[in-house]
């Protein structure tokens, strides 16, 4: 479980402030959604070494872990995410003061969470995904 929320909430940091930074520079869709996706993986696999490193892992092994534990779930969780954000009317040109912006970027989170879960369980059931992780915690 614990590496499961340092994957989801490394995503979502990294998806918030790429949505954020090209939203208030006023990017458009394209750009602001690869910004997002970089700061996603860049941040979920940075919670995951932060968590293994912890065990006595070196940078270089804890980015391997990372690498296996989170990029199938990262993955997935970006493809949905963005393509929930895309297929809202407006939400990717509403502004940071729109609920609308905040309202959608909520969706997509629920939406690509509910979708993420049953994958991330069975990669964990086949000892792979998030379970390559689960070792180092404490």
């Amino acid at each position: 479980m614990t590496a499961t929320l340092h994957c989801l909430t490394g995503c979502a940091i990294g998806e918030v402030l790429g949505m954020v930074i090209g939203t208030a520079l006023g990017w458009p869709d394209g750009p602001t959604i690869v910004l997002a996706v970089a700061l996603a993986f860049v941040f979920g696999y940075l919670l995951t070494m932060i968590g293994v490193r912890k065990a006595g892992l070196s940078w270089g092994q804890a980015l391997k872990v990372a690498l296996a534990a989170d990029t199938v779930s990262i993955l997935v969780m970006e493809i949905v995410d963005n393509g929930v954000m895309l297929v809202i009317p407006g939400a990717m040109d509403a502004g940071l003061a729109s609920l609308l912006f905040w309202g959608a970027l909520a969706v997509a989170f629920l939406v690509a969470f509910v979708v993420t879960t049953p994958i991330n369980k069975w990669l964990i059931g086949k000892g792979k995904g998030h379970a390559v992780v689960h070792a180092y915690h404490h």
